[in-house]
């Protein structure tokens, strides 16, 4: 047996179970390994969709991915996916081939590009360690929440596997939660008991099976208002006392009520400048708690009056058992009340701005939400019009939005529900893109068409880079560097075998509402023109983060 399939075979046994990639000389042995071995491969056109594909998968599954690409260029096209991955902290295993003649064509500093995004890389350095390698590899992944590289030459791969070796990996032990200090948990139950208005903002790190029922328990014995960060959204769905998203993406009622916080409590979430508006939504006199099982990440983005290194839901349940009386805090009628009125954006009034000829993103929205299935998975582009479908559309829970926006880039969003997508096959898959990021990730139409995925694609055409237009065009700036002939979307997406519509007003939703009703044989696309004469409400937030 060569070392590229005793590798497949372990990774395979080490848990992964699917695949993403584009295939070629380097990796092909590895990668029919893995799928001979019982995993699945998605097949990308670009291997910078395999890579958000992968990431994408992962996170909403909740399970080890690989990507899997040929060495030198096939690596330098996946680096944006990767790079965000990296930058997200996704258990992801990239498995690259790797040539070490310095004078191939194919030769590039692949360590070195890994450390340049964040990533951890490793290398399969002989026969004889091969399996331990890749078992390592995974284990490094999962326990420390890491994008890995692991580098497989090609000399290594074409080896024998010494006799008597075995090929399985099994999986490594799972990752022991963290348990909190009785003294911090003391500390946190201090300050929670002198809250007046204390708020809970949940992140990422708050998504295990038992994190909303702890939390949500622990925030009615104090009185605690419920928010997320953009990543965690819809943890706390359904709950009268969500705030929904806590930072630029915040409706007006709930940046009112966190801001008037006396104590703010961050629940495996980073409380960074995007989650609290560069520090505007934290009061002078705020009381800030900060709980995470990584030490390195309390007090990253800001210092916290009280710093908890603890597993969320441990820390959680332990704070519960301390005991302590029930308490209103801020959970009052008239606090109940205004959620209920208007802490959803679609509640919140506007002048609608549509035309004729261009529907206001928000009415576009708020009409998609209606329509749509209630059991969704999203996920969203970057660019000035993704703030309206990531708050406009609904999801059901933490696992209906799949946010891919550590690094910024557009062109990622196609990719992202895709990956989703085939995490939840129980759902109705939405992607969300810029006519901007549409264009760049044109090519994996073919890849949702081919997999046969029901999904839905709204494209926000407003025929610009519309964060720059918005940004520079009020000072006087020329704009014919971010602005474009009108594009026939939906004409692409037909050519990709999509059925598709042009949307101009609210009428034209009719077509959405009969591919609803029917067999959804093909996906559908939504061209939709919408409104150009306005910037989203978050954009200058965003450009202070810059």
């Amino acid at each position: 047996m060569k070392v590229a399939e005793a590798v497949g075979r372990a990774l395979c046994s080490a848990g992964v179970g699917h695949v993403f990639g584009v295939v070629g000389s380097g990796n092909f042995h590895l990668t029919n390994a893995m799928v001979a071995a019982g995993a699945r491969f998605v097949a990308a056109r670009h291997e910078g969709g395999a890579a958000t594909m992968a990431d994408a998968y992962a996170r909403t599954s909740g399970s080890l991915a690989a990507l899997s690409v040929h060495q030198g260029p096939g690596l330098t096209n996946a680096m944006t996916g990767v790079a965000e991955a990296a930058k997200s902290r996704t258990p992801l295993l990239v498995l690259a081939a790797e040539v070490t003649e310095p004078r191939s064509n194919f030769h590039i500093d692949q360590e070195a590009l890994a450390r340049a995004v964040g990533a951890v890389p490793l290398r399969i350095t002989s026969a004889e360690l091969a399996v331990g390698q890749a078992r390592a590899a995974v284990e490094r992944a999962l326990h420390e929440r890491r994008t890995v590289l692991l580098n497989l030459p090609l000399g290594v791969q074409a080896l024998d596997l010494p006799e008597g070796f075995p090929a399985q990996a099994g999986p490594p032990p799972e990752r022991p939660a963290v348990e909190p200090s009785a003294d911090d948990v003391a500390a946190l139950v201090r300050v929670l008991e002198r809250a007046r208005r204390p708020v809970f903002v949940a992140g990422r790190g708050a998504r295990s099976p038992g994190g909303r029922a702890a939390l949500e328990a622990l925030a009615e014995r104090h009185g605690a208002l419920l928010a997320t960060s953009a990543v965690a959204r819809g943890l706390f769905h359904g709950s009268p006392w969500s705030l929904d998203v806590s930072g630029g993406f915040s409706s007006p009622l709930a940046a009112e009520l966190i801001g008037a916080a006396d104590v703010i409590v961050g629940w495996g979430c980073a409380l960074n400048m995007w989650t609290t508006r560069h520090g505007r939504l934290i009061g002078a006199d705020t009381t800030v708690v900060q709980v995470d099982d990584d030490v390195s990440a309390l007090g990253a983005h800001r210092e916290a009056g009280v710093e908890v290194t603890g597993d969320v839901e441990r820390t959680a349940r332990r704070a519960l058992e301390a005991g302590g009386e029930p308490r209103q805090g801020y959970r009052t009628a008239g606090t109940a009340e205004a959620i209920a009125a208007r802490v959803r954006w679609r509640d919140v009034p506007y002048d609608d701005m549509s035309t004729r000829e261009r529907i206001d993103p928000r009415t576009l929205s708020i009409a998609l939400d209606d329509l749509l299935p209630a059991e969704r998975v999203i996920g969203v582009d970057s660019g000035n019009f993704m703030g309206y479908p990531s708050m406009f559309l609904s999801v059901p829970d933490e696992n209906g939005l799949c946010f891919t926006q550590a690094f910024q880039s557009i062109g990622l969003g196609l990719a992202t529900a895709i990956g989703a997508a085939l995490a939840r096959p129980d759902r109705l898959a939405v992607a969300a893109l810029g006519d901007g990021g549409a264009m760049m990730g044109a090519a994996e139409l073919d890849t949702v068409r081919r997999l046969g995925l029901p999904m839905v694609v709204i494209v926000y055409n407003d025929d610009a880079y519309g964060a720059e237009v918005h940004h520079f065009g009020p000072d006087g700036y020329p704009l014919a560097a971010v602005e474009f002939p009108p594009t026939d979307i939906a004409a692409v997406a037909r050519g990709h075998g999509f059925e598709a519509v042009t949307v101009r007003t609210r009428a034209d939703l009719r077509a959405v509402e009969d591919w609803l009703a029917g067999p959804r044989t093909a996906p559908l696309l939504i061209d939709a023109k919408v409104v150009a004469d306005r910037g989203a409400w978050w954009l200058e937030e965003a450009f202070r983060g810059h």
